[in-house]
């Protein structure tokens, strides 16, 4: 996927925000929503699904694996499966563009078959390394050729037989268990992931809706046991994919910090593996209203009424990081408009992201008048009370969150903050600037 010139943006001083907005649909779920639909035996219907850049690519990479993957209309899509050991092996490389997670649970999928296949993605991904997935799919049986370091581009052969495992996850990350579990559906027995911090759980919660086998226990000192019986016959079922609590993340921050806002964002996802942020912002002071909650394909579901609100700096738990890892740029942007200091620690897995997430966020702070002090699992950062000077020039490191980020700053600054590049906001919020504008918000420059 090639990378487009930059557009830089800037974002404006804006007068309140107010309306009614839908975010994009989560994009965890949907990049699961087609690789179990790929999977399952018949067809699988799709609505909601979030048609940014990465997620496209995981479909593409579906059809190249044997799948018929078809758009009908604007969220709506249609997967016919092949069946759990029915992929067929690509002619192509598979092609992620900016996305880990699209790479990391295909290679989980590749794995557990006995396929041959290329993976490949932009600069920012081939910078990102691969080896916490690669080690214990090598253990089921799985063959590597990549990089130094682990690193795009490599080739992956499948396990001519699948090995179940037992695997302690070294490190919190629903990427690596759901790789784990994905080559283990094509494995027979059964495959474990013991978890020491509960990581986010579409994998399981959507196995189940498709009719696998999945057991989770809670062992001694508090592990999780996660364990997949393999080889079943997957069944299609129709999938609604909720509201992405990480885009919905911006908007809400916005009207947090714009004086006089009150918007109101519908049907995101409150998975309690998700929604740390909400309780980061309610904590902070944030007038958040959860309405209207229901269950939605497995997964719980709300509206939020979000008013203009005075923050006051926290120090953010440890063990709440795995619940909003996207979210701590934003949550810096919200701390500098904040009454004090907002500590933000065990947030390392930043490091490793789409950019260093915690330099990028610290750099583009500073550069709009806010004392930032960096270490290497987390910063602290010292608020403003509202008076954010602005004025900055943001490097987002080809990094969508870092660009949204920065953008909202520039919504409730004193004077406009510019991101260098735009360009990658669609990878995961294709509408960000004009669901924004809808709401009240200025924005200018070539990225307009």
């Amino acid at each position: 996927m090639a990378h487009s010139p930059a557009t830089p943006l800037t974002a404006e001083p804006s007068a309140r925000l107010s309306g009614t907005v839908r975010v994009p649909g989560d994009k965890s779920i949907s990049h699961r929503a087609l690789i179990f639909g790929a999977l399952a035996v018949g067809e699988t219907r799709i609505t909601g699904l979030l048609e940014g850049a990465d997620v496209l690519a995981t479909a593409e990479a579906m059809r190249r694996l044997g799948a018929d993957v078809e758009r009908l209309a604007d969220g709506s899509w249609s997967v016919h499966g092949v069946g759990v050991g029915g992929l067929r092996e690509p002619e192509q490389p598979l092609d992620f563009g900016n996305s880990g997670t699209g790479v990391r649970l295909v290679m989980g999928l590749v794995a557990g078959h006995p396929i041959t296949a290329t993976f490949i993605g932009d600069a920012s991904l081939s910078r990102r390394p691969m080896g916490r997935v690669i080690a214990p799919l090598t253990d089921m049986g799985a063959t590597f050729h990549a990089r130094a370091g682990g690193r795009l581009p490599l080739t992956l052969i499948g396990a001519r037989r699948a090995m179940p495992i037992a695997y302690p996850l070294p490190v919190a990350s629903a990427q690596v268990k759901s790789a784990v579990l994905l080559a283990g559906l094509n494995a027979p027995g059964q495959t474990t992931v013991i978890e020491a911090t509960p990581t986010r759980d579409h994998t399981e919660r959507m196995l189940k809706a498709f009719g696998a086998d999945v057991q989770i226990e809670t062992g001694p000192r508090g592990l999780l046991a996660i364990r997949l019986t393999g080889e079943p016959e997957l069944k299609p079922c129709a999938i609604t994919v909720p509201g992405d609590p990480s885009s919905a993340a911006f908007p809400v921050v916005a009207a947090l910090l714009t004086p006089g806002s009150e918007i109101v964002v519908q049907g995101i996802t409150l998975n309690p593996h998700r929604a740390g942020l909400y309780t980061t912002l309610k904590e902070m002071g944030g007038d958040i209203e959860v309405m209207n909650q229901r269950e939605e394909g497995g997964e719980p579901v709300a509206d939020l009424r979000v008013r203009a609100s005075r923050l006051r700096g926290i120090e953010v738990p440890p063990e709440r990081a795995a619940s909003m890892i996207d979210e701590y740029p934003v949550l810096a942007v919200a701390a500098a408009f904040a009454e004090g200091t907002t500590k933000m620690l065990g947030i390392h897995e930043l490091r490793v992201k789409e950019s260093d997430r915690i330099a990028a966020t610290a750099s583009g702070l500073r550069a709009n008048g806010i004392k930032v002090h960096e270490s290497e699992d987390g910063m602290s950062v010292d608020g403003r009370g509202g008076a954010v000077a602005g004025a900055g020039h943001v490097a987002t490191h080809m990094d969508h969150r870092i660009a949204m980020s920065f953008l909202v700053m520039g919504l409730a600054a004193q004077k406009p903050v510019t991101v260098d590049d735009a360009t990658m906001i669609a990878t995961s919020f294709p509408d960000f600037v004009p669901m924004m504008r809808g709401l009240g918000a200025s924005f200018s420059g070539m990225g307009q």
